[in-house]
């Protein structure tokens, strides 16, 4: 095989809404395939479930031991806080459910399986996102929740809230989940090249998920402005969370920006989708 069988380029609407309806179609039909498969043995699927979320909760255990330290971090309260660590963690935990076996796109490369998926007459992307797909990744997503609950609750004395900031909440989750699903995708495609840049990906969307869990004024302005301007990831909560909480955007934003966390999504979706077609394209063989 020379050359993998890649979309043409160029946009075709008709054509692209058909791929992109037959692959949310082969994507659910192979997750479901695997849920099923996990669900055979339900103890086993709690157990796993339990264990990934009490693993996860140990990112907050390490905040909550450092708040017994200290009364505040970087001018942020406990609460506050603990309202970034549950948005960017739900945010993360819906996009790993959904796409985080993308991850394994580089071994793929390297072993030639790669090759087996180019054939089927379905979209690349959707079978290498729901291959062996894990649903115990829902641990993080619950344990993450049950953290932001709390902290709107214990927030709701000081945050004067108003039918827009409310909305902001779920809003923040969706759109982050979406943000943190494009870096997915473009960290995929890259691999086409790389080959072997899992750990490069990482650094952005698990080192991305832990950064977002602590205010930003504990970091050096040049992170943050990276993070805002370079790869939008301060758009996943950092900048309508701090519009939530009465605080200033980052980085110098002006006070419009907060609401435009979803056209960041929608345009960096647009890019990492553009990015995957383009590794696809240029995909060669290992027996070439």
């Amino acid at each position: 095989m020379a050359e993998a069988s890649a979309p043409r380029a160029g946009f075709r609407p008709r054509e692209d809404l058909w791929r992109l309806r037959e692959g949310l179609r082969a994507y659910g039909l192979i997750a479901h395939m695997w849920i099923r498969s996990t669900m055979t043995y339900r103890f086993s699927f709690a157990m796993t479930l339990l264990a990934n979320g009490v693993a996860n909760f140990f990112d907050f255990v390490v905040i909550l031991l450092m708040f017994t330290h200290v009364r505040g971090l970087g001018g942020f309260s406990f609460a506050e806080v603990a309202f970034l660590y549950g948005t960017t963690c739900v945010a993360f935990g819906l996009a790993d459910l959904a796409l985080g076996q993308v991850a394994r796109l580089g071994r793929r490369v390297r072993d030639g399986t790669m090759d087996t998926l180019l054939v089927r007459p379905v979209p690349v992307l959707a079978l290498v996102a729901a291959d062996r797909f894990a649903l115990r990744r829902l641990g993080r997503v619950f344990q993450g929740l049950v953290v932001l609950v709390w902290s709107v609750v214990v927030l709701d004395g000081t945050v004067a809230w108003t039918p827009l900031k409310v909305a902001m909440v779920p809003l923040m989750v969706v759109t982050g989940g979406l943000i943190f699903g494009s870096v997915m995708v473009a960290g995929a495609a890259f691999q086409f090249w790389a080959q072997d840049g899992t750990e490069v990906v990482n650094s952005f969307t698990y080192g991305g998920n832990t950064l977002l869990q602590y205010p930003p004024t504990i970091f050096a302005g040049e992170l943050v402005r990276g993070v805002v301007y370079v790869v939008p990831l301060a758009f996943v909560n950092w900048v309508p969370a701090l519009y939530v909480l009465g605080r200033q955007p980052p980085a110098g934003l002006p006070g419009w920006a907060v609401f435009v966390s979803p056209l960041v999504a929608v345009v960096f979706g647009g890019l990492a989708g553009l990015a995957w077609r383009v590794g696809l394209r240029s995909y060669r063989s290992t027996g070439s």
